[in-house]
């Protein structure tokens, strides 16, 4: 059963469509890259589907509001291999125009779960993932209790770039591998990494999932137990190292002189540039 919902007013205009920079496009851009799906049609004909649970309706809802183009949100009830009854929510866009726009960004015709990479123009990186990890991503609290993030996906440029992201955050390094079992990457942070890349992803007023928002939110009041054994201690930011990074303005050139990889001087630089993030301070 297939029932359709009223289209909602559009009003951004159509040339900063998918202005990367803005962080609501940037969060929207991730999620599409995980969840949606872009398919050819006859001629200039194809669409845009993301298909989601109905409990997260308010983000299509959200992505309408963002898109200048007509766009429809149907909602559909199946049965699947998980449910005897699941209600889907569907939001559709066929305009030719953005699907172009949103194609050259990287996100590909057909399957692309292995071939997606993070955007080759200038983006918000913490919206950019947020999207990312509301679609694929995981956050709460373990069976033992304690908080965690993590992301799973079939793309290596994108578990990289979460595990270099998430240094300059924590400061923990990871080397995320493919699993032996599915052949995908599960980029997982726990305890206090997992606070505190919550803390900086979920920020206050931040488009996201209320659900997955609220859960982020919940593990800032986790407190390591009285016994266990401390937590890694993460390099901080000093203020000469981003005065070098600032005057080198060239995140591989400055890698070699602080002794960092040139990824996490790369998201260092944007943040000191953007203002995400203040002078000898790690976040």
């Amino acid at each position: 059963m297939e029932v359709e919902l009223p289209v909602a007013d559009c009003e951004p205009n159509a040339h900063r469509f998918m202005d990367l920079t803005v962080p609501d496009y940037a969060y929207m851009f991730g999620f599409l890259q995980a969840d949606g799906h872009l398919a050819k049609g006859a001629g200039r004909k194809g669409r845009l589907i993301v298909e989601i649970g109905v409990r997260d309706i308010e983000v299509l809802r959200a992505f309408q509001k963002l898109t200048p183009y007509y766009s429809s949100i149907t909602e559909r009830t199946r049965s699947t291999n998980f449910a005897e009854v699941h209600t889907a929510a569907v939001w559709t866009l066929c305009s030719l125009e953005a699907r172009t726009r949103i194609n050259q960004l990287g996100l590909p015709y057909g399957r692309k779960s292995q071939s997606i990479t993070p955007p080759p123009v200038a983006f918000s990186h913490r919206d950019y993932l947020r999207g990312l990890l509301d679609a694929d991503g995981s956050v709460g609290f373990t069976g033992k209790g304690f908080p965690f993030v993590s992301l799973t996906t079939a793309s290596c440029s994108i578990a990289s770039y979460l595990a270099d992201y998430a240094l300059d955050v924590t400061g923990v390094a990871r080397n995320p591998k493919r699993n032996a079992r599915d052949d995908i990457y599960n980029v997982l942070y726990t305890m206090e990494r997992a606070q505190r890349l919550a803390a900086d992803l979920y920020y206050p007023g931040c488009l996201a999932l209320a659900r997955k928002r609220t859960a982020a939110e919940s593990l800032s009041g986790w407190v390591r137990p009285p016994g266990m054994r401390a937590a890694y201690t993460a390099r901080r930011w000093t203020e000469p190292e981003d005065r070098i990074l600032l005057k080198l303005g060239n995140p591989a050139a400055a890698a070699e002189v602080l002794g960092r990889t040139a990824a996490s001087c790369g998201v260092r630089l944007w943040r000191l540039r953007n203002g995400t993030t203040s002078r000898s301070t790690h976040q």
